[in-house]
């Protein structure tokens, strides 16, 4: 027979243990932190200031670019600005062969185009270079080529020229045109002078569309917004009527010929182009309209000239001694070339030539700081 003492483990009943009451902790109400390293809290620090930085000093007026370039008249500029409008491909490029196929056709095929902006900026003695233009311009050295629609002003894009050499290499290149039709055409160029107007009628028909689809005329037709009217097209040479009319159909005499009216004789009009120059001048819109962006990233639409060309450039890895040995140990230095906008969108343009072509339109300008070198601020 089992003695219990008491009945309470049969009921189930057990005793609370009584606990001594905790104190409150002086630093209950503070959070905990991890510690952190004086030079990250710079770094934050200066970040959460970013919003309130001060524009950069501004010493004057910077001739950084046209003492640096290395051409002194008009034809060198143009040679200048054609061979330097793209960097070379890096090794390790980050792209497929068929990118790097199409990056390097599509710089081929580009027209032998500089603009008049940027040969201001080179050269910088805007009466001289005018001068130097109009002399050239009349010994047949150079053509001007002017796109209506696309403004005539410095900041427009439709004021270029070429090398007449290099329009008749062109010319000479293009397996679109037969030897007897490349012979009219170029004959043509060089009885018309400066003149970047032609008629209709000088061509034959069938002539007239092998020239259009290859790129080397342009009907007026075609630019809506053109500002150009019929009065102000430069009159074509009488020699030139005479010397297509022997060699094409016989032309109706003025007195037989119907007046045309204002539309017509629009239509009938030629404007004097290149292959792929819209192409082109695409991609100079989108240069310069790439570095107004990245300019704008600034608190105050400014920043050091070497800032701006490290985001331009972006976060590449490079050749340079430490990228080097953080590959070797296998750690990030940088991506690779190829997943920049630089190069998916810019195919390498090279950033002074598209600095250079955002200063002679008025888009940017550049100053002296007086600490960190030239300054380049966005108007």
């Amino acid at each position: 027979m089992t003695l219990r003492l008491t009945s309470a483990p049969v009921a189930g009943v057990k005793k609370r243990k009584s606990t001594p009451r905790s104190r409150d902790s002086p630093f209950a109400d503070h959070g905990r932190r991890k510690p952190h390293s004086p030079a990250a809290h710079a770094v934050k620090t200066a970040a959460e200031n970013l919003g309130d930085e001060i524009p950069l000093p501004d010493t004057g007026r910077s001739q950084y670019i046209s003492q640096t370039a290395e051409v002194r008249d008009v034809v060198a500029a143009i040679r200048s600005i054609r061979t330097r409008m793209f960097d070379e491909l890096p090794q390790r490029a980050g792209m497929n062969s068929t990118r790097i196929a199409e990056v390097l056709n599509l710089r081929r095929s580009l027209p032998p185009l500089a603009s008049v902006a940027h040969i201001h900026t080179l050269l910088n003695a805007p009466t001289q270079v005018e001068r130097e233009i109009v002399e050239l311009l009349q010994a047949g050295r150079i053509r001007r080529l002017i796109i209506p629609g696309r403004g005539n002003d410095a900041a427009g894009l439709g004021d270029c020229l070429v090398l007449a050499e290099e329009w008749e290499e062109t010319v000479r290149e293009n397996s679109a045109l037969s030897e007897e039709l490349k012979e009219k055409f170029l004959d043509i160029l060089s009885r018309i002078g400066p003149s970047s107007a032609l008629s209709q009628s000088i061509f034959t028909p069938d002539e007239y569309r092998v020239l259009v689809r290859a790129g080397f005329l342009v009907s007026s037709s075609t630019y809506t917004q053109a500002s150009l009217n019929v009065t102000s097209l430069p009159n074509l040479p009488p020699a030139v009527i005479s010397s297509a009319s022997r060699k094409g159909p016989a032309l109706a005499s003025d007195n037989d010929r119907p007046v045309q009216t204002d539309a017509q004789a629009r239509a009938a009009t030629l404007f004097l182009s290149l292959p792929n120059t819209g192409t082109y001048l695409r991609l100079l819109g989108a240069g310069r309209a790439h570095l107004i962006a990245l300019l704008r990233r600034s608190p105050c639409s400014e920043a050091p000239l070497s800032l701006l060309k490290d985001r331009w450039d972006g976060a590449v890895e490079t050749e340079k001694s430490f990228h080097l040995a953080k590959r070797a140990r296998g750690e990030f230095a940088g991506i690779l070339p190829g997943r920049t906008k630089k190069w998916k969108d810019l195919y390498g343009m090279q950033f002074r030539w598209a600095l250079e072509e955002a200063l002679g339109a008025g888009l940017v300008e550049i100053f002296e700081t007086g600490s960190v070198g030239p300054g380049i601020r966005c108007l």
